[in-house]
């Protein structure tokens, strides 16, 4: 019993670590008005945070990503990038055709 209290634990702050300050914001968030600057800056914010984690992966990759070259994970990424504007900004596209490309240029190299 004593090692389901160490489970326990760790459910529970994991819990105060993530779900309860989303609760916070979808609560504050509720005051904010749709085209207000605070909002306009939570957004700059959240996009600039998902680049900076999508560039140190792309620049400084861990796992299998680690042995391809810069040049192919560059071309993934902005090939993908081109696809997901041309075909109407569709997530799907945006995330399967860089994974293509890498997963061609891994196969061929």
């Amino acid at each position: 019993m004593a090692d389901y209290g160490l489970y326990l634990v760790i459910i529970v702050a994991g819990w105060l670590a993530t779900d309860m300050w989303r609760w916070l914001g979808v609560i504050a968030g509720n005051r904010l008005q749709e085209g207000s600057e605070a909002l306009a800056w939570v957004r700059a914010v959240a996009t600039a945070l998902v680049m900076a984690v999508t560039a140190k992966l792309i620049v400084f990759p861990a796992g299998t990503l680690e042995s391809s070259p810069l040049w192919l994970r560059l071309t993934a990424a902005g090939l993908g990038f081109a696809a997901f504007l041309l075909f109407g900004q569709r997530v799907i596209v945006g995330v399967l055709v860089p994974l293509a490309i890498l997963a061609a240029g891994l196969l061929w190299l």
